[in-house]
């Protein structure tokens, strides 16, 4: 029997990198997955590979900031597939670096509202979903970034990433006696086509300098944290629950 067997699974900004990889993971360890992000080709082209290889998957194509998206999601999820039993809120963005006193107001509410907002109202719809199942894992994506840094220039990144583990520690508090776990991974530099290295521009020294960071001197694959993702998904981590998961290379405690 694969891990996720008879589960059913929605996995937001799954139209690339760390989502992409654990949507195509969840679906081959046996969930049902309904995904979602604004993208909808990337999205569609995610479900055909899913299905090709025998698994099943539905996108649904929405803006996590919208409230009604978010409902809509978990309303596919039921009226598919029956119910809810995973909820990886993964959509993030790093938004334009730059100091505090530069940060217009309107662009730290874009990302806080990507970034955290997007997170609540996910659970806010999931929750119910998952008290009716009778149990439930939801795992959010935070980072280093904001729980073990602070990097000049990201305030708005970090206050977001912080918060997403504030946010999984009530969750766990409140959901814990419904059997409804909540968690955090924080992940280190990962390979993604949102990473820094992959911007237009950044050349092998951008690389290298974020390579360095690492206490394993490389950055992620989207597929390293997806098994992460997969761990806390899955009755293996049955007794975890309010935590926030360093998935990052040994970066938070390398100082060379």
């Amino acid at each position: 029997m694969t891990t996720l067997s008879n589960k059913v699974a929605i996995v937001t900004g799954a139209s690339s990198g760390i989502g992409w990889a654990t949507a195509k993971m969840f679906a081959q360890e046996g969930a049902r997955v309904v995904v979602t992000a604004r993208r909808q080709t990337e999205l569609d082209r995610l479900v055909e590979e899913i299905m090709a290889a025998g698994g099943q998957a539905i996108a649904i194509a929405g803006d996590v900031k919208d409230e009604a998206a978010a409902k809509r999601v978990v309303d596919t999820a039921v009226h598919h597939y029956g119910g809810l039993d995973i909820a990886f809120n993964n959509v993030g963005v790093v938004g334009e670096p730059g100091p505090v006193q530069d940060q217009s107001v309107a662009a730290w509410h874009d990302i806080l509202d990507t970034n955290l907002t997007s997170a609540f109202l996910g659970a806010k719809y999931q929750v119910p979903a998952m008290i009716a199942r009778g149990s439930g894992s939801l795992i959010f994506t935070g980072s280093f970034v904001g729980h073990t840094a602070g990097m000049p220039g990201m305030a708005a990144y970090a206050a977001s990433k912080a918060g997403l583990v504030g946010l999984a520690q009530v969750l766990a508090a409140e959901l814990g006696p419904k059997g409804i776990r909540a968690n955090a991974i924080l992940p280190g530099g990962t390979d993604t086509p949102a990473s820094i290295t992959n911007a237009p521009g950044a050349g092998p020294d951008v690389l290298a300098f974020v390579e360095g960071l690492h206490a394993l001197k490389r950055m992620a694959k989207p597929e390293e944290i997806a098994r992460s993702v997969l761990h806390l998904a899955s009755d293996a981590s049955s007794f975890i629950t309010g935590t926030a998961l360093l998935v990052d290379g040994g970066v938070s405690i390398t100082r060379t």
